[in-house]
């Protein structure tokens, strides 16, 4: 049964590589067959792969990825944020087809007003005393945060193991990892001369909007004081540029659309949770909310390296393509020489061959069956007539058909063979050249024969008597051409058609054969 299977395939594949028409598809991506881009210490795994002793190839060399990132950046917590603006660098390097490594910087500043009172809190210092001291304990918090982040995030690429496509055109991916935060978050509350904030000219109950624009216009917008926090504001080296440091977690989702194999551009998601409720200056009740970082950006991505050394970063090769398309053409497969058994010797197996006994060098089709070009009946190594019209058909056993006489000639009479004709022999009397009544009736009988058979010619011979004779080539001469004239003016037969010729012999006749 095995055996069978093995036979089967061989001739599958050896039909398929004879064929004109099949396309060797080479591919895009990556050539596992190509060791240019393997590094020097996987030479050996390559080496096995490209001599059959291992069934996998050597990871190839590939790019690094260059990003340059800008967008909106929000801090979502318990004071309504502003739009807020972000920009950051990266490098990212693959681990394989699914997983790579990006290490990021990300820098922002971020702000928020609120439009509604909340009791003042009092935390690592408090910055609000002077306000909250002339509104009855109340505040409207706000806050500036200029925000560092350094990222190493784990990236899983979901969209570049395809089964229908070649090389991906998009790479959709998710991302975990871990950030460290420094966050200089400071409050606007006190005014140009020191003193808090009061509140009795606002009008509260009207639409946010116009609430938040009557403190903007309220506030000198200094952020002069640091904000209250849950502890771990370290000095970063200037008198009042202290930061928050702060350990955090990162998710996120992005796409990438290549442009080109060098470069790509993507919209990305992400969020970075440093489980701080201080990140914007006010905690959520009894502190238990928990502020994060969101960062919508545009990314413009780079492929850096040499491109004769090292294949696209990997997510943007489909591992599957080198496997199909070595199937679809192999090159590397080790395929077993096909014997397959063709007892009439046509070119055509026996197990696909519909007339396994046709003669030897009979010519055949792609089955095995004998060629029958005219469609007669009869194979064409028997085939004495090769093309046949079918108004001939049918045909004897020999493949010749008969054809009907066409319309034009059913009743034309048949022309009788030039040499097959009769003529006259034409006599003088003594040494008279003219053509007398008698001679008249002969060539008369002459000019009508030769009518019906426009295409036979005539030999006309005079003999001049005895050898020597005096006068007999002279007067030969002359009778025959007494005769043609007599044809020609009076029966109106062309005088091409006529061959003149003097020989010994009687003198007194002039001879008419065919010439042709």
């Amino acid at each position: 049964m095995a055996s069978k299977k093995y036979l089967l395939l061989a001739g599958a594949v050896g039909l398929l590589t004879a064929s004109t028409g099949f396309a060797q598809v080479q591919p895009t991506g990556y050539d596992a067959l190509d060791s240019s881009k393997v590094s020097g210490k996987r030479l050996v795994q390559q080496n096995n792969f490209l001599n059959h002793q291992s069934n996998f190839p050597g990871k190839p060399r590939d790019m690094w990825e260059l990003g340059l990132s800008g967008g909106l950046h929000l801090i979502s917590g318990t004071v309504p944020p502003q739009p807020g603006f972000g920009g950051g660098i990266s490098l990212r390097k693959a681990l394989g087809h699914t997983f790579s490594i990006r290490a990021e910087y990300i820098g922002s500043i971020d702000k928020g007003q609120d439009y509604k009172l909340r009791p003042a809190i009092a935390a690592a210092g408090n910055p609000w005393a002077a306000t909250a001291a002339r509104n009855g304990g109340m505040i409207v918090p706000n806050y500036r945060s200029q925000n560092h982040q350094l990222s190493l995030d784990m990236i899983a690429s979901l969209s570049n193991i395809l089964f229908y496509r070649a090389e991906p055109k998009i790479n959709w991916y998710v991302l975990a990892g871990y950030s460290i935060v420094a966050a200089d978050v400071d409050v606007d509350a006190l005014d140009g001369n020191g003193n808090g904030y009061d509140y009795s000219g606002i009008n509260f109950g009207a639409k946010r909007s116009d609430i938040r624009k009557q403190l903007n216009n309220l506030r000198d917008k200094k952020y002069e004081q640091n904000a209250p926090s849950q502890g771990n504001r370290i000095s970063i080296g200037r008198n009042n540029d202290n930061q928050l440091i702060r350990h955090a977690l990162d998710l996120g989702t992005g796409i990438a659309f290549k442009v080109s194999k060098r470069f790509n551009i993507g919209v990305e998601e992400k969020v970075t949770m440093p489980f701080d409720a201080y990140l914007d200056g006010y905690p959520g009740p009894g502190g238990s909310s928990k502020d994060f970082y969101s960062y919508t950006s545009l990314r413009l991505n780079f492929n850096l390296g040499n491109a004769s050394k090292r294949v696209q970063p990997l997510w943007w090769i489909n591992p599957l393509e080198y496997a199909y398309s070595e199937l679809s053409n192999p090159r590397h497969m080790k395929l077993p020489t096909p014997v397959l058994p063709d007892a009439d010797g046509d070119g055509v197996t026996d197990q696909f061959d519909r007339e396994p006994n046709t003669p030897a060098g009979a010519p055949v089709d792609s089955h095995g069956v004998a060629k029958d070009t005219d469609g007669d009946g009869v194979p064409d190594y028997k085939d004495k007539q090769l093309i046949t019209p079918t108004y001939c058909q049918p045909v004897d056993a020999d493949g010749v058909g008969k054809c009907p006489d066409p319309e034009c000639c059913k009743n034309k009479p048949v022309e009788a063979s030039c040499a097959t004709l009769v003529l006259p022999s034409v006599s003088f009397k003594g040494a008279s050249t003219k053509v007398g009544r008698d001679q008249e009736a002969i060539l008369a009988s002459v000019a009508s024969t030769l009518k019906a058979n426009p295409s036979c010619n005539v030999l006309v011979t005079g003999h001049a008597g005895a050898k020597g004779k005096k006068g007999g080539v002279d007067l030969s001469s002359r009778r025959v051409d007494s005769v043609i004239d007599y044809l020609a003016d009076k029966q109106g037969i062309d005088r091409g058609r006529f061959i003149k010729q003097n020989t010994p012999g009687e003198s007194g006749t002039v001879d008419l054969a065919p010439a042709n």
